[in-house]
């Protein structure tokens, strides 16, 4: 099982970017998709995450800026990032848990870079 992600760039501060992600290989349910971030010098930390059934969880630094959505039968995971600040600068990383050859897998994807000028 693979993520791929894109979306990401260079964007002036107040900007918008979309970030995507779709799984694919051997698949038979995605439970958890979702988006976590690096910044350097930094630990990985929780942006957003999506169930399955429609649950959704977001960092409090990214609330009410940042829309996560989901399109269970492309299992793609979409990011929608406006109002974008300096400190959303990071590397985004792309994360699934995927039922797969009869085991829950955790998956991450290549990760995106989105870099917010001020």
């Amino acid at each position: 099982v693979q993520l791929q992600a894109c979306g990401g760039g260079l964007v002036q501060k107040g900007g918008s970017l979309r970030l995507s992600c779709a799984a694919s290989g051997s698949i038979f349910s995605i439970n958890v998709m979702g988006w976590y971030r690096q910044a350097p010098g930094k630990q990985r930390e929780l942006v957003a995450l999506v169930t399955s059934g429609g649950s959704i969880n977001y960092a409090n630094s990214v609330k009410g800026r940042f829309t996560i959505s989901r399109d269970n039968a492309k299992s793609s995971v979409y990011l929608q990032m406006n109002s974008l600040k300096p400190e959303d600068t990071a590397v985004y990383l792309c994360y699934a848990d995927v039922y797969s050859d009869y085991e829950i897998k955790s998956v991450w994807g290549q990760g995106t870079k989105v870099t917010v000028s001020s």
